[in-house]
């Protein structure tokens, strides 16, 4: 009967770290500012240089960007789950409006789902949260002041 409580508490502490782990790691990509968005371009690569495999390097970037995607995308996937729900819930209410639902769907569904070795090398942006595309109905109305 012991070994079954030991288990339990040892699964139960395994549990706790896991959850901290995901917590912390979900913060850190949601919270931390962009920074490779920032300043100049990269420079391209010199015509000599092959950056299409074929190397021990490329292979490194492409193992790399497995596993970077293994442990990314079911925290994007769940983030992109909860987003659905939550982003049904405030529609149903809302009273149906729908533009309060698509903000929550955009910025949960839409981002980046699989690591490729240009993201880790930081040619493209890791974009955990969707960017919504901006509403032309609302950029080209014009401005209206309140009636008095």
């Amino acid at each position: 009967m012991k070994s079954h409580l030991i288990t339990s508490k040892s699964a139960a502490a395994t549990f706790r770290i896991v959850a901290i782990t995901l917590v912390c790691t979900l913060g850190m990509v949601t919270m931390a500012p962009s920074v490779r968005g920032q300043g100049p371009a990269p420079a391209p690569a010199p015509a000599s240089e092959n950056t299409e495999g074929g190397n021990a390097s490329s292979a490194g970037m492409g193992a790399a960007a497995g596993l970077s995607t293994l442990l990314y995308l079911p925290l994007k996937a769940a983030f992109a789950i909860g987003g659905g729900v939550v982003g049904g819930l405030a529609y149903a209410f809302s009273g149906g409006n729908e533009n309060a639902a698509k903000s929550i769907w955009t910025t949960s569904m839409y981002g980046t789902y699989i690591i490729t070795p240009d993201h880790l090398r930081g040619d493209k942006p890791i974009r955990f949260l969707g960017v919504p595309e901006p509403d032309s109905a609302q950029a080209s109305a014009p401005d209206m002041e309140p009636v008095r």
